[in-house]
């Protein structure tokens, strides 16, 4: 079975995604320190930060389509899809959010969440859209809110690859789109199905159609991808954190134009000059679960010390992105993968078509 090709520039694009994410945040957490130490400071708003999200999800849109290219129509193939899915996703976001609840427990209101019941904890841990005491829909460790999509994307897209790509990549599309729709005429849906029938589900259509136009051999020019992705980072930063359109048009249609700029090119080794941000982008998932700990650990560590003023917060943040990257790249190479492997050891299935290796 012939092995999806590397794609660097989606690596790439992966770690600025996740670094737009750890950015908001670092800065979230100088601008309380600020307020406490009566310091000025303005975060940056060149770029609407939580939009790293949105191209995370065009981008799982599209890699999935990618790399499960060879498993269409075999035996089996949704056996091996959804093993390699949960061993890559669940152990990750179990430690992190074990580690969130015991830290939670040691240090109440450290982290600033609520008491929750089993219910919501069970939840948590099975991806499954639940509304917490302070009715938000989100698990207990917040940052889990995406793999709740990301998941239930992963099983609609199971269901459909006993058929050939081009109809599997339409029947999701189509049953994105159907949830979306749904959830703008039906009378209030219970909670999960509210949730996901979100309008940014669109965004994993938006990504599945370019992984589908890639398969069938679409590629542009250079300067095509470049005036399109320069054209997605000026119109995000158009949008900027209070979008008056819809999420999915505001920061997905731009997300869009970045991914298909990284993805209707020529593959590549992923070395050279790109080599530093594909390692961050290998280790994307890592930096998007790991950066809290690290940028709330750095902020205390300041403040306890009252360093605030003699350090700066313009190099507080830089050097809370610094450490989240490193640790990132740390827990990639020395949990991460070590679980991942022995995840997909334990649940892929004693024979069966040999599953397509791809780092997403």
């Amino acid at each position: 079975m012939t092995r999806p090709p590397s794609l660097p520039l989606i690596q790439a694009l992966r770690a600025l995604a996740a670094l737009m994410v750890a950015a908001g945040h670092a800065q979230f957490e100088a601008a309380n320190l600020a307020a406490r130490a009566g310091l000025a400071f303005a975060p940056a708003t060149w770029l609407p930060w939580p939009a790293g999200v949105d191209v995370f999800f065009v981008i799982s849109g599209f890699i999935i389509v990618h790399a499960a290219a060879p498993l269409h129509g075999r035996p089996g193939a949704r056996r091996v899809f959804l093993a390699h899915r949960i061993a890559r996703v669940v152990p990750l976001y179990w430690l992190a959010t074990s580690l969130y609840l015991a830290l939670a427990w040691l240090r109440p209101g450290l982290l600033g969440g609520t008491a929750e019941g089993p219910a919501t904890l069970a939840a948590s841990y099975l991806f499954w859209p639940t509304a917490r005491g302070d009715g938000a829909v989100q698990p207990l460790y917040s940052l889990g809110w995406t793999l709740n999509y990301e998941m239930a994307f992963y099983v609609l897209f199971a269901l459909a690859l006993p058929w050939d790509r081009r109809r599997a990549a339409a029947g999701v599309i189509a049953l994105l789109a159907g949830l979306a729709l749904a959830g703008r005429l039906l009378p209030p849906l219970p909670v999960p199905l509210a949730f996901w029938s979100d309008p940014i589900v669109l965004e994993f259509a938006c990504g599945v159609a370019l992984g589908l136009a890639r398969q069938e051999g679409l590629r542009l020019a250079g300067p095509v991808r470049l005036a399109l992705a320069v054209a997605g980072l000026v119109l995000l930063s158009l949008a900027g954190d209070a979008p008056t359109l819809p999420r999915c048009l505001a920061w997905g249609g731009p997300a869009a134009l970045l991914v298909a700029a990284a993805a209707l090119g020529p593959a590549g080794t992923g070395g050279g000059a790109w080599r530093p941000a594909v390692m961050l982008g290998d280790a994307s998932y890592a930096l998007y679960l790991v950066h809290p700990f690290v940028v709330r650990g750095v902020r205390m560590i300041i403040e306890a010390g009252g360093l605030a003023g003699r350090v700066g917060l313009w190099p507080l943040t830089v050097l809370m992105l610094a450490l989240a990257c490193a640790a990132a790249l740390l827990v990639h190479r020395s949990v991460e993968r070590p679980l991942t492997r022995a995840g997909r050891a334990l649940l892929d299935p004693p024979s069966g078509p040999a599953p397509a290796v791809h780092k997403v």
